[in-house]
Order: C-alpha cells, then sequence, then structure tokens
C-alpha cells in the first residue's frame, strides 16, 4: 500500500484530501508545517509527498529544495499544492524539484489521479538493456545513470525523460511528442513543463560534461546526440 504524506497547516483540507485517498487505496501520513513533515519524513520516506506552498514558518517550496538537495531523498516525488495558479509560480514550483503541480479548489478525482500519475512515472520500466552514448550510461534494469564509472543522481522524471532520449538518439522531438512518449496518458501536464525538466537534466548531467548532448532544435524541440 503506497504511502502519501500531506502536508497542509489547515486540517479541513487535509481531512479531505486523507478521505480521498484511503478511498483510493493509498495510506495516507499528516503534518500541519515543514518541521513536522521533515521529522516524519526523516523516520519513514513516504512513496509521494503532497505539499502545500504556504506553510507557517518555512514555506512548502523551501521544504522542497530541502528535499532535493539530500541525497537520502532527493528521488522523493512531490506534488506541490497552491492557491497560486500563475504560469510563473507553477514553473518556480516546478524548478524546486516538484513533479506535478495542482491548483487550488481541486477535485479529489483529480488530485488521486494525478497521485496515480506521478507514482507511475517514477517507477522505473523493467527488462531493458544498458545503452551508452558519447561517455554516458543508462542501465535501466539498476536504473543508474553514470559517465566514466562514477555514478549520477538523477531524480525519476528526469531519469525517464533520459531514458527515451538514449533509447531514440539522434532524432528531434517536439515537446508534444516529449508528453506523450515519457509522461503518458496524463492529460494535465502543460509543454512548458517539457522545459522545465529538460533543464533540471542538463543540470544534473554537468556534473560529468554531458549536458551538451541534450540538444534545442530550434522550432521543433530537443533531440539527444554525441553528433554537431
Amino acid at each position: 500500500m503506497p504511502t502519501v504524506l500531506i502536508v497542509d497547516d489547515e486540517p479541513d483540507i487535509r481531512e479531505v484530501i486523507r478521505f480521498a485517498l484511503e478511498g483510493a487505496g493509498f495510506r495516507a501520513l499528516e503534518a500541519g508545517h515543514a518541521e513536522e513533515a521533515r521529522r516524519l519524513i526523516s523516520g519513514e520516506t513516504p512513496d509521494l509527498l503532497l505539499l502545500d506552498w504556504m506553510l507557517p514558518g518555512r514555506s512548502g517550496l523551501e521544504l522542497a529544495q530541502q528535499i532535493k538537495q539530500s541525497a537520502k531523498t532527493r528521488a522523493l516525488p512531490i506534488i506541490m499544492v497552491s492557491a497560486r495558479g500563475e504560469e510563473e509560480d507553477r514553473v518556480r514550483g516546478l524548478d524546486t524539484g516538484a513533479d506535478d503541480y495542482i491548483t487550488k479548489p481541486f477535485s479529489p478525482r483529480e488530485l488521486v489521479a494525478r497521485v496515480n500519475a506521478v507514482l507511475r512515472r517514477s517507477k522505473p520500466e523493467e527488462g531493458a538493456d544498458s545503452i551508452e552514448i558519447g561517455g554516458l550510461s543508462i542501465d535501466h534494469i539498476s536504473h543508474r545513470v553514470s559517465a566514466s564509472g562514477q555514478r549520477i543522481d538523477i531524480a525519476p522524471t528526469e531519469y525517464r525523460l533520459l531514458h527515451f532520449f538514449m533509447t531514440h538518439a539522434d532524432r528531434a522531438f517536439t515537446r508534444s511528442q516529449l508528453l506523450d512518449q515519457v509522461w503518458g496518458d496524463q492529460v494535465y501536464v502543460e509543454e512548458r513543463t517539457v522545459d522545465v525538466h529538460v533543464r533540471r537534466l542538463r543540470k544534473a548531467l554537468e556534473v560529468s560534461g554531458h549536458d551538451g548532448l541534450l540538444q534545442t532544435v530550434r522550432g521543433v524541440g530537443y533531440r539527444f546526440s554525441d553528433k554537431v
């Protein structure tokens, strides 16, 4: 039974979310502020974090940044929940490392659908071989990325994006095509989300000098290649 940690300072909202999640077969934990959430995560890492932006004391945005900077918790999927619905706010939330962003008010059914979608994306597919391009290797069975024997830490969504690019090297894809192939039937994700995750993937690959393999194709989208 997957465990979801709900972090929101409003008890009524936590209750609605918990009821919806438990009705869908999830185990729900609750925290009213960032420090309580950190204590819970240090004792038991949940499968997913539902994180409100506006929290007393440390904001949800700050907590998300801290979680993604820790080697122990950086792979923890996060859905940011906020009343702030402007595009700039959504992009800022995704830039902190959140895997999805949902705006209040929301329907419980939509929330559960998004939780299921993010959890599906965070799990590696089975049975693929290792691939190596330009000195960068990805092993889809062990879910590892490495360069010259050195492991590179990559978050779940960026991993799926990288795996798709490396298994379809030298081909240019539009943002819409990448959404279909990497995000699947998650209809709530906007095309701008692709740009956010491409930036995060490039940043992860900078440590080994392989960020240049992920090329921008003007007027189209993106391509992964070791050719200029």
